[in-house]
Order: structure tokens, then sequence, then C-alpha cells
């Protein structure tokens, strides 16, 4: 499969598009530390490395909670967007593409799948939407990770809000940001419309340091 995390399956690191130096920097500014005795929720997890990272700290339980990306192969979808850029013409979001959209197969799941056996984890796996799916069914977490996740929702304050729902303890958002000269104190979003943003149509914010804390403190947190 077209692999986006580098994991270390014991002897063989996975081919990801983040390399396994940015992988261990990220981990480390995430400040996990011991996580035995704790449950953790990956909101995201695609490939799986967090998940999995968490479960070798010593999690108790782990669970990796995923959908959209598990739908299509990025790397057919990176292919179309590259061939669309060099056109000049728009990039459809995956939904929009029967070809490459397929929920029913989730085909990039395939990485998670080769990992979580490779390293015959008891990651749980959850394939659905957190602004849908049952929460009273999922459970709440003493660690909730949100990495990458929050700028590609067209509702962040809902999704803030379901966040919080399913957070006992800590929850670590990791998000596109963005800073506005003489704005630095005022909450501000800025709204993506197209694919504008790096070629992404799945782009929809960018916040200010203000804004997310506003956010995160209006959902619940």
């Amino acid at each position: 499969p077209f692999w986006w995390h580098s994991i270390d399956l014991g002897g063989v690191v996975t081919p990801g598009f983040k390399t396994p130096e940015v992988l261990e920097a990220e981990l480390a500014q995430l400040g996990l530390g011991d996580l035995r005795g704790k449950s953790v929720l990956d909101v995201g997890s695609y490939d799986g490395y967090f998940a999995f990272a968490a479960e070798r700290l010593g999690a108790d339980r782990v669970v990796a909670l995923d959908h959209y990306v598990w739908s299509f192969e990025l790397g057919e979808y990176m292919k179309y967007r590259d061939a669309c850029i060099g056109r000049g013409v728009p990039v459809a979001a995956p939904e929009a593409l029967p070809d490459l959209w397929r929920p029913a197969e989730l085909p990039g799941r395939r990485g998670f799948d080769v990992a979580h056996e490779a390293l015959g984890s008891k990651v749980e796996v959850v394939v659905g939407d957190l602004l849908d799916y049952d929460l009273e069914a999922l459970g709440t977490f003493d660690v909730v990770l949100y990495l990458g996740v929050l700028y590609h929702m067209r509702h962040p304050l809902l999704a803030l809000e379901r966040l919080a729902q399913v957070t006992r303890g800590a929850a670590i958002i990791e998000t596109q940001a963005e800073s506005f000269r003489a704005a630095e104190r005022l909450p501000v979003c800025r709204f993506i419309e197209g694919d504008e943003f790096n070629g992404d149509p799945t782009n929809w914010w960018t916040f200010n340091e203000a804004a997310l804390l506003s956010l995160c403190r209006a959902a619940g947190f």
C-alpha cells in the first residue's frame, strides 16, 4: 500500500511519506510519557503510528478511529491531484471521485492492517466518523489524540464538542495554524473554500492560537 507513516515492524520499516525522524520528533513533542493504566483514543489514525506508539508506551487500551482516509488509496489520489495541478484545473475531493472513493472496501486501511498484524497489536479498530458515531458506545478516554484532523473538518466547533465528550483526561490537538499580523490577540480563523491551500480540497480552515484556544473552551474543554 501507499504508506503515510514510517513504522518499524521489527527489522523492516515501512516507506512512509513521513520519515521515521519526523515521526519520532512529533511523538516526543506530544509528551505522552508512561501510559500504563491509561486508555487512548487515536482519532484519524491512518496507518496507526501513534496508536501503536501508545500501545508501546504501555496503554491498557488503545482505540484507532478512522474512516475517511481508509475509504480511498492516497497514492492513487495523489497521482490524480498532481495531474490536476499540472493541467491547472480544480482538484476534487476523494468522495467526489467514484473510481477512487471505495468506503465498502477501505483500501486506505491496508497499511494499518499490515502493521497491526506484523506487530501482533491489540489496538482496537473502529471504522467511523467522530461527528456521527455513537459516542456512548465508544466510551471516554484518558488521552485523546486529534492529530492533523481539525483543519479538515467542515464544522470544527462541532468536531471539538464531540471530542470533548470522549475526553475524560487530556486531548492533544495538532492542527494547521496561521498567524495574522496585528491580530495576534483576536481569535481569527481563515476559511478555505477550494483547493487553494496545498492543492487539497479537504483543507477547510486555519486557526491562530487565540482562535484554537477559544474554540476549545467553547467546546467544553
